[in-house]
């Protein structure tokens, strides 16, 4: 039976590392800052080093995640990424395992890019994982068991839809609709409405602490942008009012494919969902005012995870402390 050391899940916003009798040893933001010369691109920020460089570098530096939306997109960057954040917490290179966590939508040939990333980075053993099931696990529920367990986790990439039953997943669905999208398409509405061009840091904190499913709620927030027309700096307030209509359809489009799922379930399978209810999880489940418009637009029972964002991580965590059934679930999958 292999013996796993390390977790990792590789977020559209943050990267996260567990490391077994150790807890969360790293988070950071899955971003690469590079800037292109004469004899190629160069590399200047990782992490959150490359964060800072948002919106405060010339034009040409470029602020990236080589890994976004469950797909590989640049290799050498995301090796160069992780080899950076697997520095940083001292690991023992060559000698260590490592599950990473994945949607359930993956395909195979995306799972061997993961290996090989892993492998390159140093690690002998790796195994995937479903970040679904280790949500489920984090939120403390019972994945052996006959019982239904239902989850949907929307996090900076993606969102996993998935049912799971004794260890693996019976019904899953992955839509490219995550937190990140939501920062794109705020400061696009913004940009084309109120003539002001922001960057998507000043985009994530306005979803982060303005964005609310109350059409009514009364948040607000000043931000600085480039004036369309003027090309100067303007200051303009943004309130929850104006984030609301932005970031409806796609909670919408959430609760549509949730549905879709559970009604092509056979009606056993649907009664237990029914009885023990749906999990949210993820970073973008905190989002206020979810709750309240889950039980006017959803038609099941829901459970909404604190501290949604490290659910999964943490569930991760717990499997490491369980080799038996750890493994079990790596074979399921």
């Amino acid at each position: 039976m292999t013996k796993y050391n390390y977790a990792i899940e590789i977020g559209g916003g943050q990267t996260k590392i567990y490391q077994k009798d150790c807890g969360l040893v790293l988070c950071e933001p899955t971003l690469v800052a590079a800037e292109p010369t004469s004899s190629g691109y160069v590399v200047l920020g990782l992490g959150k080093k490359a964060k800072a460089l948002m919106g405060k570098t010339s034009d040409e530096v470029e602020v990236f995640s080589p890994i976004a939306n469950g797909k590989i997109n640049n290799f050498e960057y995301a090796e160069e990424l992780l080899q950076y954040f697997f520095d940083k917490i001292d690991y023992k290179k060559n000698s260590s395992n490592i599950v990473i966590l994945v949607g359930c939508g993956i395909t195979e040939a995306d799972k061997k890019l993961y290996r090989d990333l892993l492998h390159k980075v140093g690690f002998k053993e790796v195994a995937l994982i479903p970040t679904a099931v280790c949500t489920c696990v984090g939120a403390g529920k019972n994945i052996s068991s006959t019982k239904i367990n239902m989850v949907v986790n929307i996090g900076g990439g993606n969102v996993d839809i998935a049912v799971i039953n004794r260890n693996s997943i019976i019904k899953g669905a992955t839509l490219g609709i995550g937190g990140r999208n939501i920062d794109s398409v705020i400061a696009q509405t913004i940009a084309y409405d109120d003539g002001i061009v922001i960057g998507l840091a000043s985009a994530e904190m306005l979803k982060n602490e303005v964005a609310s499913l109350y059409y009514n709620d009364s948040l607000n927030m000043e931000v600085t942008g480039v004036d369309v027309e003027s090309k100067v700096p303007r200051s303009y307030i943004i309130t929850s009012g104006d984030l609301y209509p932005i970031i409806l359809p796609f909670f919408d489009e959430i609760i549509r494919a949730s549905d879709v799922t559970i009604t092509s379930l056979p009606p056993d399978i649907s009664t237990d969902i029914i009885n023990n209810g749906v999990l949210f999880a993820g970073g973008v489940s905190q989002i206020s005012g979810l709750g309240d418009y889950l039980k006017k637009n959803f038609r099941y029972p829901v459970r909404i995870v604190e501290d949604g964002e490290f659910t999964s991580i943490n569930g991760a965590g717990k499997l490491l402390d369980d080799q038996e059934l750890l493994n079990k679930i790596v074979e399921n999958f």
